[in-house]
């Protein structure tokens, strides 16, 4: 304005004020879900005398690490403000391919590189009905999946035959310097996944249409790209689930992957992400799923019902939706902050 001095000061941070900085809610999150899942395993060996040794360990981590690998991507959805309930189905084809083309046909090594990409195409078609049509992402993901499992039942006529890669036998039963494989491959997975959500333009644009979209595509960003991009990489991961479970299992069934689908939801939730979009963390999802397979393990180890099973688990999950809400974190911080 005419006759109004402006001074431009430079922007001074305080060292001291830096240094207490409250800690994110995400990273609070991650902390906490660990902290709880080596609660529980050491609090197991109370129970039963089989639980809260190195073995329980390695097979909680190995069991874990479908969920990890298939709530990667549903994180991604997540993340956009999506949901993909197609992942189920998604797990059975990849399963089910990776048996008949390899263990009956000898389709040789084409055979899993193309199941990869078939479901990415899948997955493709999911991101054009939520991004391009708008379309609920609940019913586009849900109408995928019937679509997707009805293929794999008209395909196998009811009963899928083959045998399993022996690419994924090794993965998930094999042992590198006395560490199982899979537990080594699932915490570069980690790695690389927080790597991908966290360090590259990919992870910044996904944070950005799930935060608000309007204000994304203003700021350049190819929102229907990245959210078709979202629902590749779900499905994707969801097929690949399917190897490994058809790698630890020896075999492909059609329902294979139905007991994935909501653990895939809860684990990203739990691990600190928000429902709506815009707010996670993959190191949080993981947590996440670590603990929901800990929670597993050991309800099954007292030998409870399945019925009943499913409604502690549920009452659990519950509960550390509420106690890890944030604002605990933030009350937390606060008490850190101080000086």
């Amino acid at each position: 304005m005419e006759g109004v001095e402006v001074i431009a000061k430079p922007l001074r941070i305080d060292s001291d004020q830096h240094r207490r900085a409250p800690l994110d809610g995400e990273t609070m999150a991650a902390f906490a879900i660990f902290a709880l899942c080596i609660i529980l395993i050491v609090g197991a060996r109370f129970i039963s005398p089989a639980l809260g040794g190195w073995d329980h360990v390695e097979t909680t981590l190995v069991l874990a690490s479908f969920l990890i690998v298939v709530a990667f991507g549903q994180g991604l959805v997540i993340l956009v403000g999506g949901l993909d309930l197609s992942v189920a189905s998604m797990i059975t084809l990849g399963g089910v391919l990776s048996t008949t083309l390899v263990g009956s046909y000898d389709a040789g090594a084409w055979a899993l590189p193309a199941v990869i990409v078939f479901c990415g195409l899948l997955g493709a078609l999911n991101g054009v009905g939520a991004g391009y049509l708008n379309i609920p992402p609940f019913i586009m993901t849900m109408a995928m999946g019937v679509i997707v499992y009805s293929g794999c039942l008209g395909y196998t006529k009811g009963s899928p035959r083959g045998s399993s890669p022996e690419l994924f036998v090794y993965l998930m039963k094999a042992q590198w310097l006395g560490v199982p494989v899979a537990i080594v491959f699932i915490a570069l997975f980690a790695l690389g996944g927080w790597s991908v959500q966290r360090r590259t333009a990919f992870g910044r644009r996904l944070y950005a249409v799930g935060s608000n979209r309007a204000a994304a595509f203003i700021a350049g960003v190819r929102v229907r790209r990245i959210t078709m991009s979202a629902y590749i990489v779900s499905a994707v991961c969801a097929g690949f689930t399917g190897m490994m479970l058809v790698g630890y299992a020896n075999g492909a069934t059609l329902r294979m992957g139905d007991s994935y689908l909501l653990p895939s939801i809860a684990a990203v939730v739990v691990g600190g992400s928000s429902i709506l979009g815009g707010r996670g963390s993959f190191i949080g999802t993981v947590g996440g799923a670590i603990l929901l397979t800990t929670l597993s393990t050991i309800i099954l180890a007292l030998g409870v019902p399945q019925g009943w099973r499913t409604v502690i688990e549920g009452m659990i999950v519950l509960v550390a939706l509420l106690m890890l809400r944030e604002q605990l974190y933030q009350a937390v911080s606060r008490i850190f902050s101080r000086p």
